[in-house]
């Protein structure tokens, strides 16, 4: 997190209309990312300092919020789902910028140098007036920071949005061994498709296609010996449990989760999967042609995803469908025998004959 959010730009240099005016251009060339914009409360009633934001909208519309608390613990709720939030640099710090050449306001640019730590590009309010020279002296890489006007737009458009494909969370693998097994009447996770057992096959394919670690989830009680093992600390509340916990020890990173009981997932599914990753919604999911609901437990889980998750809770749902059925999600449809579940073991008998047959 920086100031406010995972992703965020302070524009600074220029009056803060010109940056207003700017960051609303910016959004149009940004869909459909999810944007806002921070500023300071210029309200004069109000005791402390408080701020307001602007939401761009899928539909094109605005929504403004005005005279909202500034207060971290507020501020981190509010904005960690912004794919990018912009930040008023003239009153905030952020942890890119964007710097706007504005030799009228060459003075007060020069007051918050020191908040010119990864400047992403130079925007000339006027083409006549080139970089300060000075900036030269404390940028080390300015010569390698692009510069563009500030009717070049779509230009800096496409350096916001290659810095958010930069900034993708690194995808991690999940292995869900904790079930109960009740129905199977013996652990599921240690059926045997493949040759050998189930939460064997799934770590190994999924460190072929992950860019980060394979976890592995549990429960206490069943002191699994694994390198990368989390086990569940939000107890009695099944696989939803289970991706929580791992979103405690992992919050800024997204989850690939897959369980142990659908056994005709394979390489090609996963690849697809991965392939069609949209980190701008909360997950990534398939559905079958036929199957009116996502299914939870071969899913991408972006890390907007964890406060969703917390919030469900809360009310008192451990249904990870059911968050993905009410939620902002990418859908993939895909063939339901890929995606079929194995409880019984009459449909394990049937599921080796199938994979047997293959």
């Amino acid at each position: 997190m920086g100031t406010f959010a995972p992703n965020e730009i302070a524009i600074l240099g220029s009056t803060c209309g010109t940056i207003t005016d700017f960051v609303t251009n910016l959004a149009s060339f940004l869909k459909p990312l999810s944007l806002t914009y921070v500023d300071a409360s210029h309200h004069a009633l109000t005791e402390k300092p408080n701020i307001n934001y602007l939401t761009f909208n899928a539909n094109q519309t605005i929504t403004i919020q005005k005279d909202i608390q500034d207060n971290k613990f507020a501020n981190y709720p509010l904005f960690q789902n912004s794919d990018i939030c912009f930040i008023n640099g003239n009153h905030y710090q952020g942890t890119h910028q964007i710097v706007i050449i504005d030799k009228e306001k060459e003075a007060s640019l020069k007051k918050r140098i020191n908040q010119l730590t990864d400047v992403i590009c130079f925007v000339l309010k006027d083409k006549n007036t080139p970089v300060f020279e000075y900036l030269k002296d404390v940028i080390e890489t300015v010569e390698t920071i692009p510069v563009y006007t500030l009717d070049e737009i779509e230009k800096t458009a496409k350096t916001v949005n290659d810095l958010y494909i930069r900034k993708e969370p690194q995808l991690h693998g999940l292995v869900l061994i904790g079930g109960k097994s009740e129905r199977m009447g013996s652990d599921k996770s240690l059926l045997q498709y493949y040759g050998i057992a189930q939460r064997d096959y799934l770590i190994k394919l999924l460190s072929t296609i992950v860019n980060g670690s394979v976890y592995v989830s549990s429960r206490k009680e069943q002191d699994a010996d694994f390198e990368n093992i989390i086990t569940d600390t939000f107890i009695g509340l099944g696989p939803l449990g289970g991706i929580c916990s791992a979103f405690m020890q992992h919050p800024n990173n997204a989850f690939l989760v897959v369980a142990t009981d659908l056994p005709f997932v394979n390489k090609e599914t996963l690849e697809l999967l991965i392939s069609k990753r949209n980190p701008s919604k909360i997950a990534t999911t398939f559905i079958g042609k036929n199957n009116p609901f996502p299914e939870p437990l071969i899913t991408i889980w972006e890390p907007k995803a964890y406060p969703v998750l917390l919030n469900y809770i809360s009310l008192g749902y451990s249904c990870p469908r059911k968050v993905l059925i009410n939620s902002d999600v990418e859908l993939i449809t895909i063939d339901e025998k890929y995606i079929k579940n194995i409880n019984t073991p009459a449909e394990f008998k049937e599921a080796k004959n199938q994979l047997n047959q293959k």
